[in-house]
C-alpha cells in the first residue's frame, strides 16, 4: 500500500504525519529538524512512500537535499498555496499542519517549487555577502561626506583609492574631527579589502562558467560578474537578465547553468 507523509518544519522540531492511501493516519511523531532524525522515521521499510511533502522555508533546501539523496520521493511545496489550504483548519497547530500536508500529498493538491542545488545556494551566499559589504562601504563613505559637510569640508570627486587620503587631508588640521573620522576610515579600509577577496572568488567562478563566457562575447561590453541566482523561478531556460551601465554588464545567470 502506498503511503504519504507531511512534514511541518520549524527551527527546532518537525512534526511528521504518515497516512495510507485511504487517508488513515498511520503514524504521527515529532522529531528534531535534522536529516538523520527524519531519515530514521522515513526510511522505515514498513512504509512505501509515494510522496513526501515539505513546505518551502529556511531549512527546506537543506532537508530536501538530504532526503533526496536517500532516494525518498520528497516534494517541496509552494508556501502561499499551502497556507491557503491549511488556514481552513479550525485549530492551527504543527501537528494539524503536518496532517494537512500529508492529505494534500495524498490527493495531489499541491504546487511544487524548484529547490536550488547546494552549489547554487553557495553562489547565492557569495553574491549576497559581496553585495552586503558593498552597501556598507558606500554607506560609510556617504556618512563621512555628509558629516564633514556640516563643518564646511567638501570631499568632492574622490574615487575608492583616493577617498581615504582626501578625508585625511581635510581633517589634518582639525585633531578632534580626525579622531572621530579615523575609526570609520579603518572600518572602510577593512571592508574594501574583504570586498576584493570576495570579488576575486566571484571572478574565478565566472571565468569557468559557460554562460558567463558566452555573455563576455557581447561587443563593447565586459562582464563584471554579478550572478544573481535567486531571480530565476526554477526555469532552466530563462534568459539572462542584462543591465548595461557604461559598457558594463551585470548578468543574472541562468539557474539552469548551475543545477
Amino acid at each position: 500500500m502506498d503511503h504519504f507523509a507531511g512534514l511541518d518544519v520549524s527551527v527546532k522540531d518537525t512534526s511528521v504525519c504518515i497516512v495510507d492511501g485511504a487517508g488513515k493516519i498511520v503514524r504521527e511523531v515529532k522529531v528534531a529538524s535534522e536529516p538523520d532524525a527524519l531519515l530514521q522515521v522515513l526510511t522505515n521499510p514498513i512504509y512505501c512512500f509515494k510522496r513526501i511533502g515539505l513546505e518551502a522555508g529556511p531549512l527546506s533546501q537543506w532537508l530536501f537535499s538530504a532526503l533526496g539523496e536517500a532516494n525518498l520521493p520528497v516534494i517541496c511545496v509552494e508556501t502561499r498555496h499551502m497556507r491557503a489550504v491549511l488556514k481552513a483548519q479550525i485549530n492551527k497547530t504543527d501537528r494539524n499542519d503536518a496532517r494537512g500536508i500529508a492529505q494534500m500529498m495524498r490527493v495531489g493538491l499541491y504546487r511544487p517549487v524548484h529547490v536550488k542545488t547546494l552549489r547554487s545556494q553557495k553562489l547565492r551566499m557569495l553574491l549576497t555577502h559581496r553585495k552586503l559589504l558593498q552597501s556598507k562601504a558606500i554607506a560609510i563613505e556617504n556618512d563621512l561626506r555628509g558629516t564633514l559637510r556640516n563643518f564646511g569640508l567638501k570631499v568632492g570627486m574622490a574615487g575608492r583609492t583616493k577617498f581615504e587620503a582626501r578625508i585625511e587631508e581635510l581633517v589634518e588640521e582639525i585633531p578632534d574631527l580626525a579622531a572621530l573620522v579615523k575609526p570609520l576610515l579603518v572600518v572602510r579600509r577593512v571592508v574594501r579589502e574583504q570586498i576584493a577577496v570576495l570579488h576575486r572568488r566571484l571572478l574565478a567562478i565566472v571565468r569557468d562558467d559557460e554562460v558567463c563566457r558566452r555573455l563576455m562575447t557581447i561587443p563593447w561590453c565586459r562582464l563584471s560578474g554579478s550572478a544573481d541566482l535567486s531571480r530565476c523561478r526554477g526555469c532552466a531556460c530563462s534568459l539572462p537578465q542584462i543591465q548595461i551601465r557604461r559598457c558594463r554588464i551585470w548578468a543574472d545567470l541562468l539557474q539552469g547553468s548551475i543545477r
